[in-house]
């Protein structure tokens, strides 16, 4: 766990990015957004990388396109669900989640041109107990994230930051075939694969004799 004694906040305008807007990411970055203004903050929510303003601290989430704009901004912000430089690459949560794992780190640390390569401001874990579906484990990610971000504004001038050490590892993009299921596998050994499939975007299914069944998931109650 990462504790600093509080500073007064030098760091005021903050730019939240996410490129997608069709992105789960996009109603928890607007509230968050919100939250900052309340606090004090000139908080500015943003789609578009062409909209991107001199500032202070520009937070890239979620985001698909290549960013480039590094001089806009003291800081260029992300966060990433691996510890780091284990775990580059996309979809590390859901990666996590189907090898098992109930302890995910997450990272924030400096964007530069390199690949999830740039230098590491601050760590810790959102912990799962294994039963949660997508919208539950999204909701802790979001919540986890924006506790680091606030972290780091709070306390930017007593956190140093650490270069990146170790033997890193990638994972690879994830497509829709990747919600399939393994018919021939029991519901449990499908279990974290449904865990992680999204019922609107890329619903889980299978397929039997040459015919795709698609399945949602819900949790009763």
């Amino acid at each position: 766990m990462w504790l600093f004694t509080q500073n007064i906040k030098q760091m005021n305008k903050i730019q939240l990015l996410v490129d997608n807007l069709d992105s789960w990411m996009v109603p928890y970055a607007i509230d968050f957004c919100e939250n900052l203004n309340t606090d004090g903050y000139k908080s500015l929510m943003l789609h578009d990388h062409d909209e991107i303003e001199n500032g202070d601290v520009l937070v890239l989430l979620s985001c698909e396109k290549k960013f480039t704009q590094f001089s806009k901004n003291k800081h260029n912000l992300i966060i990433h669900e691996s510890d780091l430089p284990q775990g580059k690459g996309w979809s590390p949560l859901t990666y996590q989640v189907l090898e098992g794992k109930k302890d995910i780190p997450m990272t924030l640390f400096e964007a530069d041109d390199s690949f999830d390569g740039g230098n590491i401001y601050l760590k810790d874990f959102i912990k799962l107990d294994g039963t949660e579906l997508i919208e539950e484990i999204r909701e802790k990610q979001a919540k986890k994230s924006f506790d680091l971000i606030h972290l780091f504004l709070k306390n930017h001038s007593k956190i140093k930051s650490k270069v990146q050490s170790g033997e890193e590892s990638f994972y690879k993009r994830r497509r829709q075939s990747d919600s399939e299921l393994d018919i021939n596998k029991s519901i449990l050994e499908n279990f974290n694969v449904l865990r992680v499939v999204d019922n609107k975007r890329y619903p889980a299914y299978f397929i039997k004799n040459g015919v795709k069944y698609t399945l949602n998931i819900f949790k009763d109650g």
